[in-house]
């Protein structure tokens, strides 16, 4: 995918980058940076797109995502305040020779894998009190807190993995693709046809599709309904609305057709779904 390539910059001083990030500036669209990118979310919430991921992201959230993975936190309503504590980091930031030694071997091995993760658990706990800490934080005490939270990362599995070894090799701004997203986001919730999508990228439909599913990985049929699927969980686990309200509201005509595309994507049904986030 033609993305955004954003440049992170760095204070002289540190060799990698820990900041907060609030309205104006947590706004970014599709976009991806040669840093590596723990973001913990502070305001607001929406759907994030993490690689061919597309799920919710909620105050809380934690996420760790490979350099050069494209991403974009899109919040749900324009008008809300989104604000998020974010590390960037080059994988040799710290100098050639530090990851090769053999006390380093489970970060080494976290950061040769082009994945985006959603950690969860005690995992979560602790890295969130270490960036919360490391903010405050200054020099060799900041560093260290880094290689902490990356080592406990790299020996646990208490995550989710989101994307798996997504690979964009582009670095142009191409806006088409920003437009087709964008389109997307705001009718999800209707029938969309791929006629429309195509005349958004001003292609027909047989280059539209090739178009979207070289650079996405996925159908477009496909990121719609993980668009809707998102959107449903969001529903079922903040209300109590009917599930058939919930199937109608997230853009499904059809009981079945969401039933079977809801089991598909989260291998358990919505009642199921909801009951295992309810109390």
């Amino acid at each position: 995918m033609k993305t955004i390539l954003q440049k992170i910059t760095n204070d002289a001083s540190q060799s990698f980058a820990c900041r907060v990030y609030q309205t104006p500036q947590f706004e970014t669209n599709w976009h991806k940076h040669v840093e590596y990118e723990l973001i913990l979310i502070l305001k607001g919430h929406g759907t994030a797109m993490i690689g061919d991921c597309v799920c919710d992201y909620s105050v809380n959230d934690l996420f760790f995502i490979a350099g050069n993975l494209p991403h974009w936190f899109r919040k749900n309503h324009p008008k809300m305040i989104g604000a998020a504590l974010v590390i960037h980091f080059t994988n040799d930031c710290w100098g050639g020779g530090l990851l090769q030694m053999a006390e380093m071997k489970a970060i080494q091995s976290l950061l040769q894998k082009n994945n985006g993760i959603q950690l969860e658990k005690n995992l979560k706990k602790e890295v969130t009190e270490s960036m919360q800490l490391m903010h405050r934080k200054k020099g060799f005490e900041k560093l260290m807190l880094l290689l902490e939270c990356l080592h406990k990362i790299g020996l646990s599995k208490q995550y989710k993995i989101l994307t798996e070894d997504f690979t964009d090799t582009s670095n142009v701004v191409n806006p088409v693709i920003e437009k087709v997203i964008d389109f997307s986001f705001k009718h999800y919730q209707e029938k969309v046809t791929l006629k429309q999508a195509a005349a958004i990228a001003n292609m027909s439909i047989p280059n539209f599709c090739r178009f979207f599913k070289k650079n996405i990985k996925k159908t477009y049929f496909d990121f719609l309904r993980d668009l809707r699927i998102s959107h449903a969980c969001k529903l079922l686990t903040s209300s109590n609305q009917p599930i058939l309200d919930i199937c109608y509201e997230s853009g499904y005509k059809s009981w079945a057709h969401f039933s079977k595309q809801f089991t598909e994507v989260k291998q358990q049904t919505p009642s199921q779904y909801r009951k295992t986030y309810l109390p």
